[in-house]
Parts: structure tokens; sequence; C-alpha cells
């Protein structure tokens, strides 16, 4: 893995960006809608990494719910996991010894609900073992293969000593597939793997988490890991309140306009917008911005849209940006019908972090 380039956005956090009224534009707004950023396929690879709110985490910064035993638990385990992948590096001694391969299941699977700190565990666990490795979402790999091609990607990846994949994705068969073929030949390649997916929260109280769709959709790879499973409360929404209420739009303008890094949009027109840019370069659609301000937030129609937009909260809660809008609460961008549809744990996923985002902005 190249380690030259920037990951998803090379920004420096300004002081106060989340405090609009305590600071003074040097230049007006962006509008992200107006952006048509290309993305070489090495910067995909080389943008593996951690996103920037995980770059300093690790095992010791994990807070474990007390009340949740399987959170501690689940930390034990992957200690174990990375020390076994740094004990196959150590040095040996006497001539022509090989070092030995990593003890253990090639993979391992971190079996929980949204917000008890997944992400978290996965990002440290790539921080605690040896590279090279990589560290991406399971979008952000199949946008790699597309980039790459299938077995361009086998051979990239093939070098590597651990790959994590954070949000593994259940509800595309072909994307699936795709991803399961790849790490076949990962795991031949003697790569380890580490992955998360999320459980539905009325699925939570019956005891089935996403284990046993988690274990079939990647079929033949299913022996090579390990389930860990993590109860708990969504942190973000544990003991605070709902979606903030939003500006007006005179409000968001002005407030634009004194915010260094901003960018300004109308939700219509970023969304319309969205429709013409590749999700993989989603990341670049934001490098130099430090807030996000978006007028007239409303229902999204339809399914494609909503989809992109999912993708696109993704890679700004990836990158902390604080969101100020108008229009609706974000709780309320996604129809009923669609939160019990098909793709509803992307879109609860999309609904949590967006909801941070703004209350990150509202502080």
């Amino acid at each position: 893995m190249t380690a030259s380039l920037p990951r998803r956005v090379p920004f420096t956090t300004v002081p106060g960006a989340s405090h609009p009224d305590a600071i003074t534009a040097t230049t007006a707004p962006v509008a992200l809608s107006e952006r048509k950023p290309a993305v070489p396929a090495e910067r995909l690879v080389a943008e593996m990494v951690p996103p920037p709110r995980f770059s300093g985490v690790s095992f010791g910064s994990y807070l474990p719910d007390p009340t949740q035993p399987s959170q501690q638990q689940a930390v034990g385990v992957l200690e174990e996991f990375a020390a076994g992948l740094n004990a196959a590096e150590a040095p040996k001694r006497g001539w022509f010894r090989k070092a030995k391969p990593p003890q253990g299941p090639a993979g391992v699977y971190l079996d929980g609900g949204y917000g008890v700190g997944k992400t978290h565990l996965l990002a440290s666990l790539w921080h605690a073992a040896p590279g090279p490795k990589a560290f991406g979402t399971f979008v952000e790999l199949t946008n790699l293969v597309g980039a790459l091609g299938f077995q361009q990607a086998v051979r990239t990846l093939s070098g590597h000593k651990l790959l994590c994949i954070d949000e593994f994705e259940l509800d595309d068969p072909g994307d699936t597939v795709l991803v399961s073929t790849l790490l076949s030949r990962l795991v031949e390649a003697g790569v380890k793997l580490a992955a998360t997916s999320n459980t539905l929260p009325e699925k939570l109280g019956e005891g089935r988490f996403a284990a046993a769709d988690f274990m079939r959709e990647i079929q033949g790879l299913s022996a090579n890991f390990r389930t860990v499973r993590i109860d708990g409360q969504d942190y973000r929404h544990r003991g605070l309140p709902a979606a903030p209420a939003p500006y007006t739009d005179e409000q968001v303008t002005e407030r634009a306009g004194r915010a260094p890094g901003a960018s300004l949009d109308d939700f219509a027109a970023l969304l319309d917008h969205l429709s013409a840019v590749h999700p993989s370069r989603y990341g670049a659609l934001l490098d130099d911005v430090h807030a996000v301000f978006l007028r007239g937030v409303r229902p999204v129609e339809d399914q494609s849209t909503a989809l992109r937009l999912v993708v696109l909260a993704d890679r700004m809660y990836d990158r902390e940006l604080p969101i100020t809008a108008s229009g609706i609460p974000f709780d309320q961008v996604f129809s009923e019908e669609m939160l019990k549809g098909g793709y509803r744990k992307k879109y609860l996923r999309a609904v949590s972090r967006l909801v941070a985002l703004a209350r990150d902005s509202a502080k």
C-alpha cells in the first residue's frame, strides 16, 4: 500500500469551525454541487486507512459500557488477534527460520447494533497490527475493485497482513458475492480479515444479531471467522435529545458566510448533483471542507437518491464535519416506507450519523 498519498481528505481542523458565531470567514463558501472531483485509482488504494475520526484511537481509548460485559470481552478478543499478527512478525533466531503464520482464525467478525463502538474497535485493531494493512468500508472496497479490476485488486491486497472491512453490506447480492470471492482469494494468500456490519434495532431484543446473515453471505469463508458479539445502546443517542431544531434559510446562509472552509448548498441541488458523481468520489467532493451548510432539507423521495445520500453522510461523518441545516430535521429525511424496506440498515445508520453531525453544529 502506498503511504505517500493523503487519507480521503487532506485537511487541518479549524478551531471553532463548529461554532460559526465565533469566527469570521476569509473566503466565500464553496458549493459542493459545483464540484466535479477526479480521483485516480492510486488514491483509492492509498486512502485505505481509518478515517480521521478514528486516526488516533486504540483499545485503551475505547470506553466499554460497564453494564455490557460483551464490550470488554470484545476488546480482549481483538487484542489477542492483534498479538497473533505481531507475533508472526517477530524476528526468529537461527538461520533460514521463516516467520510462522499468525495463529488462530483467519478473520474476526464484530456483530452488534448501531453505535456500540464497532468501528472504534476495528480501527484499534488496524492500528495495533503490523503492516502492510488496509482499512475501508464495504462500499469503498467494491469501489476499489471497480477502479482496479478484480485481478489487480487481488494482487494489490494480497501483500497485506490485514484487511479491515467496516459496515459489510448484506443487502446487495451482486456486491456481496464479488467481495466474498475477493476475500476467499485473499485468505488463500494469507491475509487476515476483520469485518463489521449492523444489526437492526428491532432484532436486538430477540438475541438474533447479523452473524447468521453474514456467515451465509460469505459462503465458504464462514468457517474462517470468529464471531464477536457486542451488545449495547447507540452511544450517539445515549442520553441525548433527538435531532436539533433546524435553522432558517437566512441563518444558514449568514453563518456559512462567516465559517472558514464552509460549503453551502441547497439540499435539492446537492442531491441532483450526486447523481452525476460516482460514489467513490464523494470523499474528494469534501476536500478542504470543514463545515457543511445546507438549505431546505426535505424528505428524499426515491431510493437511488436516498442511497447516494447515505454514502455522502458516511463520508461527512468520517471527516467529523458539523452540519448546519434548514428545512426538516434529519430524523425525518427518510420515509417510514424506506425505513421498513430492504435498505433500512443503511438509512438508520445515515440518520444516526447526520443527527450526530447536526448536534456537533448546534453545540
